[in-house]
């Protein structure tokens, strides 16, 4: 008898080896590079500041306008996978990142690197949606648990990690670099990813394939989504330095009949044939639908509990950004530790995993929120501790099992598509969460924004941002019955 990949790839229990091991290691330094990018430079931005003589608000454009152009792409990006193959877009999108990392790295104006920042995020949200794609299209059973429970592993090392690789190298001034390290350091593994991903990425069915005609690309649905999607994320983005002024509030509230104008779109062209951007039947798989509505809520609670925290322990206690990131450490090896352990788990409790990794994640927060009540104006990083690996645990055990989750019952043809919807619910939630904690965070603050606030008032305005978090992290409980239950 002849075995299949796939059975070679899971038949022992859930390890994955052979090629598909160089696949998953491929898909992994992709997801990497593109979370890691969006960490990596904030603790250049002083060293950038000085060396390209740039205001503050265009520094903050460098960073901020990755986030925000790799949000508006990812479901386009995703759709143009499904269309013309994941392989292939996971490979233009490499190149396109990796050319613009050498750019941005040699840029000697802020505009400049404000543009080529723009590029690389263009380019990460071709090759990331490509990542999920894989992973549902590659791997089955408890091999795909596995592969999923690495990609969760993978998100919270970059997030982390992203933040110390990019101090180390501004730090060690490699080949006298200085700043410009956390950009170059992209074109090495840009290109190791390009040769990986060229020699093991299968090359997949197209939609061309499935559907036995050619789909072009919704270009109106592209121009729909990008429109209200870019409404909603350019006042979150850059509404609480700017102050809030008029121009944020009609844009947000403009998002809503752009959206309303896009999913109308989609169904029509759906109803008459035609190859939507988003199959709206996607929306009718309970576990898409509630699997997204739950990453918006989860993301939204995780992005804007760092976000807090990051000022409490720099503005409030003094901290160095060294030792503030040394303080989630615990928070990110937790996070990896049940991101590896959820297969196992997964195997035992089902889809009930993710009741048990958001009810710790909430306990971890409650724990939070308690610690800094009580410990109050003599908090220490160390005090925070036992509950921030509290949370990176819930945390861990709430990403990977919620995304394959999410995507079991996707079809292959709209895997990227709708790889690209949920990363997209996730970014949006990280922007509502970093926006509405903050905008909590500063009205407790007294509206000093840091600037002559006492720690004192830090502390209190931290204690009273987690009961917002806490919330946020109960909602993803109240989302998950129409995720867990059996059909």
């Amino acid at each position: 008898m002849i075995e299949s990949p796939v059975t070679r790839a899971t038949r022992w229990d859930g390890w994955i080896c052979g090629r598909q091991l160089w696949t998953l290691l491929v898909a992994m330094a992709g997801t990497f590079m593109s979370i890691m990018d969006s960490f990596i430079v904030n603790v250049a931005v002083p060293s950038i500041r000085t060396e390209l003589n740039a205001s503050f608000a265009q520094v903050e454009l460098a960073v901020s306008g990755y986030v925000l152009v790799y949000g508006l792409l990812l479901v386009t990006g995703g759709r143009l996978g499904d269309l013309f193959g994941a392989r292939r877009l996971f490979l233009i999108g490499t190149v396109v990142f990796t050319l613009a990392s050498l750019a941005a790295g040699l840029a000697g104006d802020p505009v400049t690197l404000i543009a080529f920042r723009a590029a690389q995020a263009v380019g990460a949200a071709l090759f990331y949606p490509q990542v999920l794609a894989v992973l549902q299209i590659v791997f089955v059973g408890r091999a795909r648990a596995t592969a999923f429970a690495v990609f969760g592993a993978t998100i919270g090392l970059a997030s982390i990690v992203g933040q110390a690789i990019g101090g180390l190298l501004t730090h060690l001034d490699l080949f006298g670099f200085g700043w410009r390290n956390v950009f170059l350091v992209n074109v090495p593994l840009g290109l190791l990813t390009l040769i990986g991903a060229a020699r093991t990425l299968p090359a997949g069915r197209t939609a061309e394939d499935a559907d036995g005609h050619g789909s072009g690309l919704d270009l109106i649905g592209v121009g729909l989504l990008s429109s209200a999607l870019l409404l909603l994320s350019v006042p979150l983005t850059l509404g609480q330095q700017a102050g809030w002024p008029a121009w944020t509030w009609l844009s947000l509230t403009a998002a809503v009949p752009a959206a309303v104008a896009f999913l109308v779109w989609e169904r029509r062209l759906a109803a008459r044939g035609g190859s939507p951007l988003i199959d709206p039947a996607l929306f009718r798989l309970r576990t898409f639908a509630a699997g997204n509505a739950i990453a918006v809520a989860f993301f939204a609670g995780n992005a804007g509990l760092f976000f807090v925290l990051t000022l409490q322990l720099q503005n409030g206690m003094g901290y160095s950004p060294l030792a503030a990131g040394l303080t989630f450490v615990p928070l990110a090896v937790t996070f990896s530790l049940a991101s590896l352990l959820a297969p196992r788990l997964q195997g035992r409790y089902g889809h009930h995993v993710l009741t048990l990794g958001y009810a710790i994640n909430a306990a971890g927060t409650l724990a939070l929120l308690i610690t800094a009540w009580v410990a109050g104006p003599g908090m220490t990083g160390w005090i925070l501790v036992p509950a921030l690996a509290v949370i990176g645990f819930g945390e861990g055990l709430g990403v990977s099992p919620l995304v394959g989750t999410v995507l079991a019952g996707v079809p292959a043809r709209n895997a990227g598509s709708a790889g690209g919807v949920l990363e997209t619910a996730g970014q949006v939630g990280m922007s509502l969460g970093v926006t509405v904690l903050g905008l909590l965070f500063f009205a407790a603050l007294g509206g000093a924004h840091g600037t002559t606030a006492a720690p004192d008032a830090y502390t209190g305005a931290f204690t009273v941002t987690l009961a917002g978090n806490l919330a946020l992290a109960l909602a993803a409980m109240a989302l998950l019955p129409p995720l867990v239950r059996k059909n």
